[in-house]
């Protein structure tokens, strides 16, 4: 084997702790689910299971315990209460240490101490059920999912299984065989009624299907007086089954006279890939796209018609791959929002609110790049949702809400961009503390006139805090301008709406990849730039008079909006006259807008990112740069940065006007 066994188990064990973890999160809602409660032991189960065949062994052991806790919940010794499921988090956490090779044996001593007082204390608060009793015999059918095989589940395996309890007699069903024609051979349509006999519980015959008992049909039942006598007679075909060569005979319903039989559906399998692999191929895949560039560049030079033929074939296939690659690097917001079921069960009880998390949209896809760098700040923005936003249970009833906070979480696609927004039905952002800080921190002029988006952005400044007093949570001013400065470095904004008494509304605009983006390649002087395409509104023409009467003004009227403009010649010092015929493109984020002056627009580009070097990061007007046909270098503006710049005009504007 070329990949490391004990790598590979760390992977699936993240998987299995995540899975146990949601198990827990959606039983502490729903302590009665059976179901739940049978799912969360099967991951403890196989967890323990794989860890010792791996040389895991402090990790079995450990589990073994929090295995048995609700083996006892799940045999009606001990009901399920919430202590218990806070404890096995806590369990699960240290699981996770174990895995990763750094426990203290202290903690999981603490653990399994409190593990052991919550089931004591769940034994002695509620009604044990009576130990499962064994019958003389039971009666059984069961009918495996149709991708059974495939996932590595053996039917006869199942069926030894139930022989080892006891006295059984097997008799297969096939009534639900497709036609020949349709019959794929690693399903699985056969189903099987089993008797036995013996003085068998019913946890028992339900152990044998624990691994796939959430997918599979089972039919348990004790066995009547007359069933065993009836069991020893010789087996008859079912009386509602036709037999077993029957299916095969018959035509398909729904096959039209002469037509071919209806296509089976085949099983999506999954290949796991190293996350360094896909962003290789990444970067293989924009090297190819620059190359094509080149090609097309050279191409569009010449007469050569048949060159010209193979450039368009490359481009498509190119083209093609790019999209191919991207749609391989992205994933859904949902494996980013999971983890903050957890967050909520923890702020809860550290807070002492009731609090729920509500959350929609987990099928829009983002970068997995850009999911990974979104967790911190989010964390962060939840966290000062619940701990300042949020009022106590008896301030939520006093001001006719319900004792319950909420929270909720929503992301969806908006062209090139995800909007994530975060929102509480809490008490809101005090305008006038928000104000008094920013005065005291000498951020703003007493009496200052700010818009709520404004005044809002103050938080966003370094230790910048309205809290009464400094928690464990929040309320030392660290945070909220490192989640905008990590925002700002994913090329996103982030922006504040709130409303006294009814909550607050953050939220974030992040681009779809940090890989490769659709630019607009303009020329400034000698020099080539890129503006992200999504950000572009629209381009106007700016003749050299209006370039002249607008000197020391710098503003456009668009419909009737005033819009300040940058001229980059300026900014950029490029030491060159301007065209006689500028044009300006008007950008955007979130509300703001500003118009950059251009000398030419050559066009749409497709933007290969380039990180800058470590002693060009410090130019705040750049996020990158790209490579383009001709091997020239093109920077990419920070359109978020370029806007901020212009705000100090439009603020002098306003208190003119």
């Amino acid at each position: 084997m070329t990949e490391d066994p004990t790598a590979t188990f760390r992977v699936e064990a993240g998987e299995l702790l995540e899975q146990v973890e949601q198990g827990l999160l959606d039983l502490g809602h729903r302590l009665g689910d059976m179901a739940l409660v049978n799912a969360v032991f099967r991951g403890l189960h196989t967890l323990k299971g794989s860890g010792a065949m791996f040389g895991f062994d402090a990790l079995a052991a450990f589990t073994h315990h929090c295995e048995s806790a609700f083996d006892r919940v799940r045999k009606g010794e001990v009901p399920a209460t919430a202590e218990l499921v806070s404890v096995i988090l806590s369990a699960r956490d240290h699981m996770a240490a174990l895995v990763d090779g750094d426990a203290p044996q202290a903690e999981g001593d603490a653990i399994l101490a409190r593990l052991a007082a919550a089931v004591e204390a769940a034994r002695g608060g509620g009604v044990a059920a009576d130990a499962p009793a064994a019958a003389s015999g039971w009666k059984l059918f069961f009918r495996l999912p149709a991708d059974a095989m495939a996932n590595g589940t053996n039917p006869l395996m199942l069926l030894d299984e139930l022989r080892d309890l006891g006295e059984a007699e097997v008799r297969v069903r096939t009534d639900a065989l497709p036609p020949l024609g349709a019959l794929v051979p690693n399903e699985c349509h056969l189903g099987w009624d089993v008797v036995l006999r013996g003085d068998i519980t019913r946890e028992a015959i339900e152990d044998v299907f624990i691994f796939v008992m959430d997918d599979m049909t089972l039919e348990i039942a004790p066995l009547g007086a007359e069933e065993p006598a009836a069991a020893a007679a010789p087996a008859a075909p079912v009386a509602d089954a036709p037999a077993a060569v029957a299916p095969i005979e018959t035509a398909a319903p729904a096959a039209a006279p002469g037509g071919p039989p209806p296509a089976a559906q085949p099983a999506v399998e999954n290949v796991r890939v190293p996350a360094d692999r896909l962003d290789a191929l990444m970067d293989r895949v924009g090297e190819l796209v620059i190359a094509q560039s080149r090609l097309s560049q050279l191409a569009n030079n010449r007469h050569d018609l048949l060159l010209r033929s193979v450039t368009e074939d490359i481009e498509r296939l190119s083209g093609e791959l790019r999209d191919t690659m991207m749609v391989l690097r992205m994933v859904p917001v949902s494996s980013l929002f999971g983890r903050f079921r957890r967050l909520i069960h923890d702020l809860a009880r550290e807070t002492g609110k009731a609090i729920e998390l509500q959350t929609s949209g987990e099928t829009t896809e983002v970068d997995k790049t850009v999911i990974e760098r979104l967790f911190d700040p989010l964390v962060h923005i939840i966290r000062n949702s619940c701990d300042h936003g949020l009022e106590a249970p008896a301030d939520r009833i006093a001001a006719g809400k319900s004792e319950t906070g909420l929270v909720k979480l929503s992301a969806h696609q908006a062209g090139g961009e995800v909007l994530i927004t975060i929102v509480d039905d809490g008490r809101g952002i005090d305008r006038e503390r928000v104000r008094a800080k920013g005065e005291a921190n000498g951020l703003i002029e007493p009496g200052q006139q700010l818009a709520d988006e404004e005044l809002f952005g103050l938080i966003f400044h370094p230790g910048f805090s309205t809290a009464a007093q400094v928690t464990n949570l929040s309320g030392r001013g660290v945070g909220m301008d490192v989640v905008k400065r990590t925002i700002e470095s994913l090329r996103g904004s982030i922006s504040v709406a709130s409303e006294a008494g009814k909550g607050s509304t953050i939220t974030l605009r992040i681009p779809l990849t940090l890989a490769i983006i659709e630019g607009l390649l303009v020329r400034v002087g000698e020099s080539r730039y890129v503006i992200p395409l999504s950000a572009v509104e629209e381009c106007l023409e700016l003749s050299l008079e209006e370039d002249l009467r607008s000197r020391g003004r710098s503003l456009i009227t668009l419909r009737d909006r005033l819009v300040p403009f940058l001229r980059l010649r300026d900014m950029f010092a490029s030491g060159t006259r301007p065209d006689p015929h500028q044009k300006i493109v008007v950008v955007a984020t979130g509300r703001e807008r500003v118009g950059l002056v251009v000398d030419q627009i050559i066009g749409s580009h497709q933007t290969v990112i380039k990180s800058l070097s470590v002693f060009h990061r410090g130019v705040n007007s750049f996020s990158g740069a790209t490579i383009l046909g001709d091997g020239g270098v093109a920077l990419i503006l920070d359109v978020a940065q370029l806007v901020a710049m212009a705000q100090p005009r439009e603020e002098m504007l306003r208190a003119a006007s």
